[in-house]
């Protein structure tokens, strides 16, 4: 009770509001809660029906609550609150797993049986939110985040193969995790928990391709227009104040265009970078915010901002996770939760159709062509000259030659590489000996195959999609904008992984996606009359953080003088000192490359241990 008690609390972030203990004989469930829907006392969870015979504790929303409260009433269901989470337990209690096909909205959730003695744990269809699963002989426990296992206790065990695939993508793909004794549950699957006997089991994946050939261009455009109407629609349901995100990219800009029909004056909010024009997009923003009439409020951020709320975000990871866009995401939650407690977001869009470079890099790459084979044999000069992310040419030229490598590949091989920020012997080598040794080669390669069945020779660009939807969206991005959001106790929605949406996307063929000309081709066309015209036809930035520059002026004392001290990487024993040297080497030399993405995930690493493992 004393562990359940302090795991609980462990969630204090995620849910301010209120927290609840469920304990009887040899299951407990702890919740904490933020208020969204239905914010009275009789929402409060762990909620336990009218018979007293199933008790819920439940982290996400269900937007389409209000149509299956009908149905169910229809039926003779009676509801003693207005909460999602009411509407979740008497839907289980009535249909079992088969419930989870019918949610439309993002979910981890446990319902326990006290008659048969049964525990029920799912997850929603693509990981937005998350759930973490110990179990060794005598217990099972779960929890949203790792830090909550850790309360009771639990070996700490590093997953050295974890570590070896973090070090090449700057993340823990699942259901793997830095702990060999901890899983993360997989998306669009459920647990069932009988005594000893657990079935774990698939309730949803994306459908294999069901070609729209019936629909020409412009029917697939409108379509698309209205199923995320609706989408966003859904998820303008709250009781407590609702805002956007908007960057000044086309994905949040659609989102906000579409929510602003469904309020009188939607509050919007954007991050603009005062030290670094080059990534500020507040003038985008700004624009979309005038043409919707929005309550837009701007943070306008200093290096030094961003530096100050650092030690912030590295003290709430519990697992490591080295994507440095988590730190202007951290910063956007924080701000925004100043003002509201939900917001809506763009994410999402760039997986399922299409908007990053690396998939116009795939389209160019398998349709050949003189330039892609003038750029291929000019490989010996892009190994040479000096590359950075901090120069156009520079950029350019390391671009040029992930292309020409890539070009020398299998589809299965480049799509690896892409994902990654080292190349597999490049992770290897940073590793000591006695690390080496830890990796089980035949797990890592069970791993690998597993993130890349999808890719095959004869595909084309939708395998590369759907390969992103299981491992970077799940794995990167959504598992970003969840720690950062609830790290500041601000729930984020995002319309464009309505499973409405994502089934319609991988209808598609490929090329109303990425053509060789043009990225997300359909969402640009199908909202190219709601969005000013200035968002088309310019640059993608993204979120960026200056860290080679921080790692040669404010940052560099934390990495030589600390994190990746030769004297602390010689004690901590996990890693080899003299490769270490060598990338410190690179880091401070003119020829960086990719160099500060895998220092940063290194720091992000050390971080972690020192604070969980010493």
């Amino acid at each position: 009770m004393i562990n359940l008690s302090a795991a609980t609390d462990c969630l204090n972030l995620r849910g301010p509001d209120s927290r609840g203990i469920f304990n009887e004989e040899r299951v407990g469930l702890g919740h904490r809660r933020l208020s969204i829907i239905d914010t009275t006392s009789d929402g409060r969870q762990p909620m336990t029906d009218d018979s007293g015979r199933y008790v819920i504790v439940f982290n996400g929303e269900i937007f389409n609550f209000k149509e299956l409260r009908q149905k169910l009433e229809n039926t003779g269901t009676s509801f003693f609150s207005h909460s999602d989470t009411e509407v979740l337990l008497k839907l289980y209690i009535k249909e079992g797993a088969d419930c989870l096909n019918q949610l439309n909205g993002f979910f981890a959730f446990a319902i326990y049986d006290k008659e048969e003695k049964i525990l029920f744990v799912a997850r929603d269809r693509y990981g937005i939110k998350p759930l973490f699963v110990f179990q060794d002989e005598d217990k099972l426990i779960f929890a949203s985040e790792l830090k909550s296992l850790m309360a009771f206790g639990i070996n700490k065990d590093i997953d050295y193969t974890s570590l070896y695939q973090y070090l090449q993508l700057n993340y823990i793909p699942g259901p793997a995790t830095i702990f060999k004794n901890v899983t993360k549950l997989s998306p669009g699957h459920y647990l069932q928990i009988k005594g000893r006997e657990i079935l774990q089991k698939r309730y949803y994946d994306i459908p294999p391709l069901i070609k729209t050939d019936r629909l020409s261009y412009q029917q697939q455009q409108d379509k698309l227009v209205e199923l995320m109407d609706d989408a966003v629609k859904k998820r303008m349901i709250a009781d407590v104040p609702l805002g956007a995100f908007l960057s000044g990219g086309i994905d949040s800009s659609i989102i906000v265009g579409l929510a602003s029909r469904y309020t009188e004056k939607l509050n919007t909010f954007s991050i603009g970078y005062r030290d670094e024009p080059f990534f500020d997009e507040t003038k985008y923003a700004n624009l979309v915010a005038k043409k919707f009439n929005t309550n837009h409020t701007v943070f306008s951020l200093t290096n030094q901002d961003l530096l100050d709320n650092l030690q912030n975000v590295l003290e709430y990871i519990d697992e490591p996770f080295g994507d440095s866009s988590a730190l202007p995401v951290f910063i956007l939650s924080k701000e925004t939760r100043k003002h509201v407690t939900v917001s809506l977001s763009g994410d999402g869009a760039d997986e399922l159709f299409g908007g990053y470079n690396k998939y116009l890099g795939e389209y160019k790459v398998r349709e050949g062509g003189i330039a892609a084979n003038t750029i291929r044999g000019l490989l010996p000069l892009w190994k040479n000259l000096p590359k950075s992310r901090n120069g156009f040419v520079s950029n350019k030229v390391r671009q040029f030659q992930r292309f020409a490598e890539g070009m020398e590949m299998s589809p299965k091989e480049r799509y690896w590489k892409w994902c990654g920020f080292a190349r597999e012997d490049e992770a290897l080598s940073v590793l000591k000996l006695d690390s080496r040794i830890k990796i089980f080669r035949d797990i890592y390669e069970h791993r690998k195959e597993n993130i890349t069945k999808y890719i095959s020779n004869d595909g084309d660009l939708n395998d590369v999609l759907r390969a992103d939807v299981n491992l970077v969206l799940t794995n990167d991005m959504l598992t970003k904008v969840d720690l950062m959001s609830m790290a500041n106790s601000l729930e984020v929605r995002v319309p464009f992984l309505d499973y409405r949406v994502v089934d319609f996307a991988f209808s598609l063929k490929a090329n109303t996606k990425v053509d060789g000309r043009m990225k997300k081709k359909i969402v640009q066309d199908a909202f190219r009359s709601l969005l000013p015209a200035e968002l088309y036809n310019r640059p993608k930035h993204g979120f960026e953080v200056p860290l080679l520059k921080w790692f040669r002026k404010e940052l560099r004392s934390l990495i030589e003088n600390n994190l990746l001290e030769d004297k602390f990487i010689l004690e901590q024993g996990i890693f080899d000192p003299e490769e270490i040297q060598k990338l410190k080497k690179q880091l401070f030399s003119n020829n960086p490359g990719d160099i500060h993405a895998r220092i940063w995930g290194l720091i992000v690493f050390q971080s972690w241990w020192k604070k969980w493992m010493r």
